[in-house]
């Protein structure tokens, strides 16, 4: 009960309710503005946050997450463009029920099931994490060292078309991790006589040169001024019953599997948004509807994707494994605190967790009464050009990470990995495994090392649980491949059926 009144009484100072406010604003208008991700302006934020207390940082970081997978979905709705990649499943019924002047039906459809499924997911949150981290506590070094595998490898399989690249984009993130003093006798290593490496490279100057610069910088260099012009006739805004009673089914289809989804390390809205749209055409009455402006598509869709924030969060607050990119920045934020995210947290700071499931909930709850009033204001926000927009984000990034660490020397770590994640990300390397690689490489290399020198190598498959988690990190790295011939086997058996008939 103390934990629960000290968590919450940690919100209700004004400090972190102006702040939960502030991260609302930013996230609904990250969300709008198509191209500036959830995980860029939570990166870029964190740089402002390090100085706050914990509370207060949580409350801006969070309520940008919660904010951003709102307001993304006005593009999505009315320009045929998704705000983050989250609602890329929105845009398929989205925009044509927009086009049948039912641009205000789907927006609300769609702030109502987005909350609803951050409110299931967070249920869930406040009823697995627990037993979850206790159970993660009985963890030795070799069960932590596997886990944190497993969380790598699949990051590496579902954030990348090529295995191998997802595979060698985490390697590099582990050979970075590697830059400073060693874990367990303190040497110094690839320093090479550089006092500011000494420590390692400042990680949140990584991550925002990796999520933000780079894609700064890729905006900048593929920018056209070719612009689809927002739908203006909004028509009703209000569901009949007849449409809430039909968009029930899609609803709980969509909560299920973003849940599902978001627990999955690594696995984001993306992802569940299009498995939740797809699993909702499969139970309709009507599937020959969708993608064509059915009510069923926007809720089944956003449903998913919004339930993927409390999975997430219950993976990384339980493992300390990101859930998502934008988990993999609050993890770097929170350990820049003193805390480190997994089951000590549930034993150390159990109203920190009371903290962030209120949070969430009353970040959700402001977005929706925001989301349902008339979104007339925000369509005009479209139009702001983007050479304005990118000068905004290039100075808060540089000031946000000069903060960090008061040296210049983060600003040009910053700046070169922006240059760096433009190159890779070109080449096809997803920069989440680099993150991952960074923030989780002492963690992995420690717990190793002291696996090895208390039972050796045979530690790491003789302990069932870790034994478990390897053998699930493999099957992370192969299914992919597997899943992908056998695409490619059924694409040339269809392919010699027509040749046939012809």
């Amino acid at each position: 009960m103390n934990a629960l009144a000290d968590g919450l009484a940690a919100l209700a100072d004004p400090t972190a309710l102006i702040a939960l406010v502030i991260g609302l604003v930013i996230g609904t208008l990250v969300g709008v503005f198509p191209g500036i991700t959830g995980t860029m302006a939570v990166a870029l934020a964190s740089g402002f946050t390090l100085t706050l207390e914990p509370a207060q940082g949580l409350a801006v970081l969070l309520s940008i997450y919660v904010g951003a997978n709102f307001g993304d979905r006005i593009p999505a709705i009315l320009v045929n463009t998704p705000g983050t990649p989250a609602a890329i499943s929105t845009t398929f019924d989205g925009y044509p029920m927009a086009k049948q002047g039912k641009a205000g039906l789907a927006l609300v459809i769609s702030g109502m099931t987005v909350a609803a499924g951050i409110l299931v997911s967070m249920i869930v949150f406040m009823i697995a994490a627990r037993p979850i981290a206790q159970v993660a506590l009985k963890f030795g070094p070799a069960e932590l060292f596997s886990l944190v595998v497993f969380g790598l490898t699949v990051m590496v399989s579902v954030s990348s078309k090529s295995v191998v690249k997802g595979l060698l984009a985490g390697v590099l993130g582990l050979a970075i991790a590697t830059i400073g003093r060693d874990p367990i006798t303190g040497d110094e290593r690839f320093v090479y006589g550089l006092n500011d490496l000494n420590s390692g490279l400042p990680f949140i100057a990584v991550i925002i040169g990796l999520f933000g610069i780079s894609e700064l910088f890729e905006q900048i260099l593929t920018h056209h001024a070719k612009k689809v012009k927002p739908i203006s006739g909004l028509g009703r805004w209000w569901p009949n019953k007849a449409e809430y009673r039909q968009s029930i089914k899609p609803f709980g289809v969509g909560a299920a599997v973003g849940t599902f989804v978001g627990i999955v390390p690594a696995a984001g809205g993306d992802i569940a948004g299009i498995v939740g749209w797809d699993q909702a055409r499969r139970v309709s009455k009507e599937p020959e509807k969708f993608g064509k402006g059915s009510l069923e598509g926007v809720a089944g869709a956003d449903a998913a994707s919004g339930a993927t924030l409390g999975g997430a969060l219950t993976t990384t607050m339980a493992l300390g494994i990101p859930g998502d990119s934008v988990m993999a920045v609050m993890i770097g934020s929170m350990i820049v605190w003193g805390l480190q995210p997994g089951p000590s947290l549930f034993v150390n700071r159990p109203d920190l967790i009371v903290t962030i499931a209120t949070i969430m909930l009353v970040a959700t709850a402001i977005s929706l009464v925001v989301s349902l009033l008339r979104m007339k204001s925000m369509v005009k926000i479209l139009d702001l050009k983007n050479q304005y927009l990118w000068a905004a984000i290039l100075i808060f990034c540089v000031i946000g990470t000069y903060t960090t660490t008061n040296s210049m020397y983060s600003v040009w770590v910053m700046l070169i990995s922006g240059a760096a994640g433009v190159v890779l990300k070109r080449a096809g390397f997803p920069p989440g495994p680099i993150v991952l690689g960074l923030l989780l490489g002492p963690l992995a290399e420690g717990n190793l090392r002291r696996a090895l020198m208390i039972d050796g190598p045979v530690s790491l498959v003789s302990h069932p649980i870790s034994a478990v988690f390897l053998g699930l990190a493999l099957i992370s790295l192969v299914m992919p491949v597997i899943s992908k011939q056998l695409k490619a086997r059924k694409k040339r058996a269809e392919q010699q059926r027509v040749a046939e008939r012809v």
